[in-house]
């Protein structure tokens, strides 16, 4: 401020600022400017870029071929950490999905602003069982939040990502890749059904597991079998159309979750109990 008011030239006689006054001044605001946090918000360019596409209707289905390459996902992630300054309490895709693939004509798609998402989180708090169920989750806004508000409560020597459960439903095919990117970029455990949450009527179900519970590193994904035992389970019925095939990553139950680390992973057995 010192330097501001010098700059000023005979002001207090009415001579007024000179052009190298205003233009001292200019540079002085611009330079303490760059330390004033900034909204961080990433343009639709920088994202379609990420996700190699020059059309955004294609960022579905781009996104939806990364989340199943292990090496090009975790590259993704490491890109989009950067590009939001590991600003990990919002959901980056609110605005992009919003404007770019939120159906509001046929299903009414709007998503739940953050700033109600985090009063929201804050009122209920976190789970006495560590349990989370959330209905229509678009692209994942609200569960962020609460997750958010999950780990604050411990300190990040003690907080381990298998201390809470998700499970989140969420009918919209375009909506589901932004889901599964952002449960898995914070590396949480989760259950992400695909399914119309009234009829019970299900595409697909998916089980989110960070597999050495240290919150520092990033989710694996595996595709729950289209099996009796799962539609019991989770209380859906699969649809006739299969339309992803096999694939697990976690190749067996961490000791966080009841396993040894080291017997393979049979979901038809675990979900028989």
């Amino acid at each position: 401020m010192e330097k501001i008011k010098q700059a000023r030239t005979g002001a207090a006689s009415g001579e007024g600022y000179s052009k190298e006054s205003l233009q001292k001044v200019k540079e002085i605001v611009e330079s303490a400017a760059k330390y004033i946090p900034q909204k961080i918000e990433a343009n639709v360019e920088q994202i379609n870029e990420l996700l190699d596409i020059t059309e955004s209707y294609k960022a579905p289905d781009a996104l939806m071929k990364i989340l199943f390459d292990c090496e090009k996902r975790e590259e993704l992630f490491r890109s989009m950490l950067e590009l939001f300054r590991y600003e990990m309490d919002k959901d980056w895709f609110h605005a992009y999905f919003q404007d770019e693939h939120a159906d509001r004509k046929q299903k009414k798609q709007d998503f739940t602003p953050t700033s109600i998402s985090n009063l929201l989180a804050n009122i209920t708090g976190a789970p006495s069982d560590g349990m989370y169920y959330e209905p229509c989750a678009g692209t994942g806004g609200l569960t962020i939040a609460a997750w958010h508000n999950h780990r604050i409560q411990h300190s990040p020597f003690e907080y381990k990502p298998s201390m809470y459960y998700y499970t989140v439903e969420e009918l919209s095919e375009r909506a589901l890749p932004f889901l599964l990117f952002n449960l898995m970029i914070r590396g949480m455990n989760a259950t992400v059904v695909q399914c119309d949450v009234l009829s019970r009527e299900a595409k697909a179900a998916f089980f989110i597991q960070n597999d050495k519970d240290d919150h520092m590193l990033f989710s694996s994904l595996n595709v729950l079998p289209y099996s009796k035992e799962v539609e019991e389970y989770l209380a859906i019925k699969f649809t006739d159309e299969v339309i992803y095939g096999p694939h697990i990553e976690s190749t067996a139950w961490p000791v966080a979750l009841g396993g040894d680390g080291h017997t393979p992973i049979d979901f038809s057995e675990v979900l028989n109990g």
